[in-house]
């Protein structure tokens, strides 16, 4: 099986007695509340989805990733994990200090040993991970309503976040385990935020044709306006298993993470993810983790050319749609008819025809799916 990035697979969670004692403790330690999507990076630190990484990012690891798409030790790493607190909220911390992190229930979820506090130029990083500071990206939007000085440290995890889809929820060691008991020696991971029509499941069955399974992994949690619900996601994709799917050749686990945006880097980043859970490959399609038209269309696959060394291979998927002529998913490398046979799988005339009640043709959905999505009275996030 492939090994983790970095060659160790991350675990820092707080257990029997250790776990007592800093809950025990919790009452007298300084504190930081941290929203939903900070919560999911503490996790995916702490379980090993981030590995190597055992904390959020000092500063001279954060001036690395930022300039060099690379750790310190020239490992690739594309996107800074990085944790804000208001200049008040720093003022009060001490360098070696303990400081519990809360949900926003307000109860404990991990510990932070504080190592380094530095500022950071939000314009800087805007325009070094996103290629814009235009406010309109949701990403640099969320860098800008950033606090001003960064945290860093070491975490343990106290307790993870709960969730409604912990049935789909697997670690990357549960996930390692589950794909050396199928006999899986190669698996291609694939990133979604959105329910499958026909050529979702086209790229995920020719890619299974080389691989011996199939890992289908959603992002779970923050996302864009107009983008699927998690729930919609998930119950359509069990459809899609449970009805076109060799139940032993696919496997379909959640990953609790807000969507970036990042295009190029964010594709970067989503191999190392899958890496971790175990994946040999990973399928990256036309404007992967885009938005708008901030990146050009095959920007998400040419960056790959960049990291020689990140350990996963991508499977690039271009251009492709149903030919009436072929009665057939095609390529441009597979069918010679013209433009005019072509069906092309378009997510916004897909999403039109939901809106409106309409189930899409079966060129564009299955029925299955449609039927699923058509349950919800509203299937998008508003």
């Amino acid at each position: 099986m492939v090994a983790p990035h970095g060659g160790r697979l991350v675990e820092r969670v707080l257990q029997g007695e250790k776990k007592e004692e800093t809950l025990e403790k919790a009452q007298g330690l300084p504190s930081l509340k941290l929203n939903f999507e900070l919560l999911s990076d503490v996790e995916n630190i702490t379980l090993g989805v981030f590995s190597p990484l055992e904390g959020f990012m000092g500063e001279k690891e954060y001036r690395n990733v930022i300039n060099q798409m690379r750790l310190s030790d020239d490992l690739p790493w594309p996107i800074p994990i990085i944790l804000d607190a208001s200049r008040e909220e720093a003022d009060r911390l001490n360098i070696g200090q303990e400081i519990m992190l809360l949900n926003e229930n307000s109860e404990p979820a991990a510990l932070l040993t504080l190592e380094e506090k530095y500022e950071f130029n939000k314009e800087e990083l805007a325009e070094k991970v996103f290629q814009t500071t235009d406010t309109a990206h949701p990403g640099v939007a969320k860098v800008r309503n950033m606090k001003d000085v960064l945290l860093a440290g070491k975490i343990d995890l106290i307790q993870e976040t709960s969730t409604p889809f912990y049935r789909y929820k697997l670690k990357p060691i549960e996930t390692r385990i589950l794909f050396k008991e199928k006999g899986w020696r190669s698996v291609v991971g694939f990133q979604t935020r959105n329910t499958p029509h026909i050529g979702h499941e086209y790229v995920q069955k020719t890619a299974l044709t080389f691989t011996d399974g199939i890992f289908v992994n959603p992002v779970i949690g923050r996302k864009k306006k107009g983008d699927f619900k998690d729930d919609v996601i998930l119950t359509s994709y069990d459809e899609l298993i449970k009805n076109y799917y060799l139940k032993e050749r696919a496997v379909l686990a959640i990953l609790q993470m807000e969507m970036r945006y990042a295009g190029p880097r964010e594709a970067i980043f989503h191999a190392i993810i899958r890496k971790n859970f175990g994946c040999t490959h990973i399928i990256i399609g036309r404007d992967h983790a885009g938005v708008g038209d901030y990146y050009p269309p095959y920007a998400a696959q040419d960056i790959f050319e960049e990291f020689p060394d990140l350990g996963i291979a991508p499977l690039f998927f271009k251009s492709f749609y149903f030919c009436k002529k072929c009665n057939a998913v095609v390529n441009e490398k597979t069918c010679p008819h013209t433009s005019s046979e072509h069906i092309n799988f378009s997510g916004t005339k897909i999403r039109e025809m939901l809106v409106n009640g309409e189930r899409p043709p079966a060129e564009l959905m299955r029925p299955e799916v449609a039927d699923v999505i058509l349950s919800y009275k509203n299937p998008f996030v508003e």
